[in-house]
Order: C-alpha cells, then structure tokens, then sequence
C-alpha cells in the first residue's frame, strides 16, 4: 500500500495516493505500526505540499515528526523538519520555518562531523598506502634499470620491429572486423524495432482481453446475485413440486454460471501477475479433509467413492497457502470425480523427506475413470481445453481447472505431472516444499464444526446501491430474525453510522460516489469497535489487503452462498455483540 500511495503520488494521482495514505494512518502492523503511520503522514504532508494545501501539509508534517521523534526515526524526523520548513514558509509563518530549518541544519551538521571524521581517516590511510605503493615502484624500476642496461639496444631492435608487424596485422584486422560490426549493428537494429512493435502489440491485445473478462465477469455478478438469492429465497417458500424442480435448476444454472466467472477471473488474476501465495500456518490433513468432504455429494451422484491416503508422518503444523492449496485439491479432485462413474477417486497425501524444518509432501490425485489418451495430454493443460468436443458436451465444464491447477502450482515453483491410460484412469501427481512448525502444540481438535448461529435479534446497516441487490439482502436477513437499515450511498452509510449504534455494518464495496473502502475508513476514525463485513464482487484491481487495512472485519464475496453468508455474520458480528454484552 505504501509503495502504491508513493507511486500514485509521483504521477500525480493524488486522489488514490490520499486513500493508500489514510489508510495506513490506521494500521494495525504488528511490527512496524508506528514507522508505517509516520511514513504516512508524512506522504500526506508531501501530497498536501504539492497541491498547495500547506495547513493540511503542516498538519500531517507535526504529527510525522512526534512519531519520529518519539521513536528515534531519524530519516523521518529529518524529511519532515524538511517539510514543515517549507510548508511554514509558504504560510509566511517565518519563525516556525526558521525553527525547522535550524534543526534540520543541526541534523546536517551531526552528519556532516561523523561523516568527515572518517572521510580524514579514510584520506590518512590512502596517501600512506600511495606512498608506499610509489616507493615500491620505484625500488623495481632501477632494478629492472640495472639488469638490462647491457643488452638494451639489442632488444630495442627486435621489439621494435615486432611491434610495428603487430601494430599492422591488428590496424587490418580492426578495419575488417568495423565493416562487419557496422553491417550488423543496422540489421539487428532492424530486428530489434520489428520486435519490439511485435512485443507492444501483443502486450496491448493481452491487456485489453484480460480487462475485457475481469470487467464481463464483475458486471454478470451483479444480476447472478439476484437469480441466485431469489432462487434461494423461492426454494424457501414452500414451492410445488414441479415449480422446485424449475427452481433448483435456476440455481444450478446460477451456480455453474459462478464457478465459470470465477474459473475466469482466477486465470486473468494469473495472467496480470496480481495473485501470489501467502505464508501461513495450517493443518494439511483438515485441508483435504474439507475438500473431499465439500465433494462428497458430487461423488455420491457419480456413485463414486472418494479415499484419503494420508501420511501420519507429516508434520501437523505447517507454513504455506492454505486457500491456493484447496483451490488445488477442489480442481483435481472435482475434475477426477466429473469423470469417474462407479469408481473410486483416491487423494495420497506422503511425506518424501524432512530435513529440521524443511518438509518436502509427495501429492497425488488418481482415479480410475474414462483416462486420457497420449495425444490429448499434449494440451490437457491449456484453457478451455478438455480434451475434444465430446467430452465437452458429454461432461461439461469449461476447461479451466487444469489451467489453474498449473498455474497455482507454479505460484509454489512446483509443476504438475500426468501419467494416464485412455479407458484406465488417469493419475496428476506433483511434490511440494515447505516449512512445518514443530515447536507448536495443538491445544485446539481437529476437527471444527460449522456452527448454527441464531441471529434472531440482530440489528446491522446494510450498505448497498442496487435496489434489487437490497431488497434480496434485506429478505435474507428477514429469514433469520436480522433487522436492517439500508443505507444507498457511502456518504449516507457513514451519516447513519455517526447518528444511529448498529450491531454491525455489511459494506458494499463499488458504489457510485466514494467507494465502500473510502466509506469505512471515514467510519473508523470515529467508530473502531462497531464490526463491518466486506461485501463485494471481487474485480481484477481489487485487494483484500486494502479491505483489511481500511478496517474491515471480514470479506464476503457477491454472489455468496447464504450458509456462508449467516456463518459470517455469526462470526463477526454476534460474538462480537455477545463478547461485549459479557465484558
């Protein structure tokens, strides 16, 4: 964030480096909370400095260097005496820039000693070495003097006639050897601008495909949201029998419809270098755990089974992804079972080698489906690649789970492997290196169970711009005894906020006016406590980070499943209430 706001702020976009800003003033880092506030600050006094809003650059200038003073962070201290010099001057408060201004000499003054002190020591060694090395030359000068006096002019002779031979060969070859540098200095030249006109077209035409999808899939999710909730709201309402069955295939429809937009935007994220593995602690064994039992219904319907081969050997706590794990185990385990019917999908789990902390996991997901023959594992692993037409209209799917598989993997700097016979089985197998943590203990079970959580009772602001979109959530809410206020606008969400005591805030992130990041941050300068859940559909540009950092409790991706919606809820928003109401 901090890199982005210096980046905004160098090509004058002051808007966005003003909310990378504001949003560090209120971080909660654990290691460099204070440094991270000062160098805010002080970037907001830089921007307000440039835009000539000097009480604004004075303002965020002295509340930098009381953080730096108070912690002995001497390159801020120093910028922002710097600042505040100037910001004070353009006020034409001489004084206070003159105060600044000597300090800052002071501090130029104390660096300036230190650094002369040793730039005189450093000067004494150098001219003693030179002396040294200048005697010793000439020590071997007259040596070398004294041993060839005799036979000088003879070798003269000889030496002076090789060179002049030399001296030709090399101005010939020279001349030869500049001809042919001149002629391919201008090919390659030549060759150089063709690619590089080649380069930026493939460039422009990969930008504008990846912004097209990440922009076709954020704008479908908006209408998905209402066909999924509404669907979920009528299957509710004690539908007829035939009416259920059209209902629940609008939801299915709904569904597949999701996994292709995520599937979609999953890729473009991969392709715009915008997704990297975090470092984590986490239980492997309950990773997979979740994924088969997540995919047990599909397996059931397939009538096929699903088997863990786990390693009890591997270490309990280790450091990795755990989320880009399970997107892993999700597609190759789902694409097993999509083709096996009547078989069995078995997930192995074995540790190769641990060295102390160095844990190196042999992971393999095989079944024993329709296979896959030698010329399609060629580019089994392409997008929208499923082998042949057939299998896309007999299976379905959109042929990205592969692609992503491969992709994810490589955020690890592992690669996935294929053995497989058509009408056999098929076999994707890969190795993984990580770090496990076995000074913890596990103090908690295995197992955590979903819990049901009454929310009868609740009282939250929902922010939210789409009229259908509130009337949905609104209905959902209703379901579970939640009552609710809708705010329309950020602007309004953060009056009703201010006015009114919710026990919690589900914020819409884009809206039309300052965006839910903007609107929270404006809420946490004078409500810390009140909890507030993310709710978005997640575009190209988007950050969890920055929702976090804005001071967001949680994050809930449109269209949500309603189970992990209320969970949600639950979690942050009624056991805050219930913690509170017993503190």
């Amino acid at each position: 964030l901090l890199l982005e706001a210096n980046i905004y702020l160098t090509i004058e976009k002051y808007d966005s480096a003003a909310l990378n800003f504001n949003s560090l003033v209120v971080n909660n880092d654990v290691f460099e909370k204070e440094s991270l506030t000062a160098r805010a600050y002080m970037g907001l006094a830089r921007l307000y400095l440039k835009t000539e809003d000097y009480d604004e650059s004075i303002k965020n200038g002295v509340s930098a260097l009381e953080i730096a003073e108070a912690n002995n962070f001497s390159k801020e201290e120093f910028e922002a005496n710097e600042i505040l010099g100037q910001a004070y001057e353009k006020r034409e408060k001489y004084n206070l820039s003159l105060v600044h201004n000597r300090n800052l000499l002071k501090l130029k003054d104390s660096i300036f000693t230190i650094e002369k002190i040793k730039a005189e020591a450093k000067t004494a060694d150098r001219i003693q070495f030179e002396f040294m090395s200048e005697e010793i030359k000439r020590q071997d000068t007259k040596i070398e003097e004294l041993n060839e006096s005799r036979n000088r002019s003879e070798i003269t002779a000889i030496l002076t006639s090789a060179f002049l031979t030399i001296i030709s060969l090399l101005a010939v070859s020279l001349f030869r050897n500049n001809q042919i540098k001149l002629k391919t200095n201008d090919l390659l030249q030549t060759k150089n601008r063709e690619l590089q006109t080649a380069r930026d077209a493939a460039v422009q035409a990969m930008e504008a495909k990846t912004n097209f999808l990440s922009t076709v899939s954020h704008e479908l999710r908006t209408p998905l949201y209402a066909v999924t909730g509404l669907a979920h709201l009528l299957l509710e309402e004690n539908p007829s029998d035939d009416q259920k069955e059209h209902l629940k295939s609008l939801k299915f429809s709904g569904d597949y419809l999701l996994n292709f937009i995520n599937d979609i935007l999953q890729i473009n994220k991969i392709d715009a270098d915008k997704l990297e593995a975090l470092n984590m602690e986490f239980n492997l064994k309950k990773v997979l755990a979740d994924v088969i039992s997540s995919l047990h219904q599909s397996a059931k319907e397939n009538k096929t089974k699903l088997i863990l081969e786990y390693d009890e050997e591997i270490p309990k706590h280790l450091m990795s992804d755990p989320l880009k794990l399970s997107q892993i185990f999700m597609n190759l385990v789902g694409n097993a079972i999509k083709f096996t019917k009547n078989g069995e999908v078995i997930v192995i789990a074995k540790l190769l080698k641990k060295v102390e902390e160095e844990v190196t996991i042999y992971f393999e997901v095989k079944d024993n489906g329709i296979g896959i023959s030698t010329e399609q594992q060629q580019n089994i692993f392409d997008s929208f690649e499923q082998g042949s037409i057939q299998i896309n209209r007999e299976y379905g799917g959109t042929g990205l789970g592969l692609t992503i598989v491969k992709s994810l993997l490589g955020l690890f700097d592992s690669k996935i492997q294929l053995k497989s016979t058509l009408g056999q089985g098929s076999s994707f197998f890969f190795e993984l290196d990580l770090k496990s943590k076995d000074s913890l203990v596990d103090d908690i079970a295995f197992e955590i169970t979903q819990i049901d959580y009454d929310l009868n009772g609740l009282h939250v602001l929902v922010v939210e711009d789409n009229k259908i979109n509130q009337v949905i959530t609104k209905k959902m809410l209703d379901k579970r005894g939640v009552s609710c206020e809708i705010a329309g606008n950020g602007n309004t969400a953060v009056e009703m906020a201010n006015a009114s005591q919710y026990d919690g805030i589900l914020m819409d992130i884009h809206m039309p006016g300052i965006s839910g990041v903007e609107a929270t941050i404006e809420i946490r300068k004078f409500d810390s406590d009140t909890p507030i859940i993310a709710l978005t559909a997640i575009s190209l540009d988007d950050s969890l980070e920055s929702f976090y950092a804005a001071g967001c409790n949680d994050v809930v991706t449109k269209p949500f499943k309603p189970e992990v919606f209320y969970q949600k809820i639950g979690e942050n928003i009624l056991e805050h209430k219930l913690k509170k109401s017993v503190s």
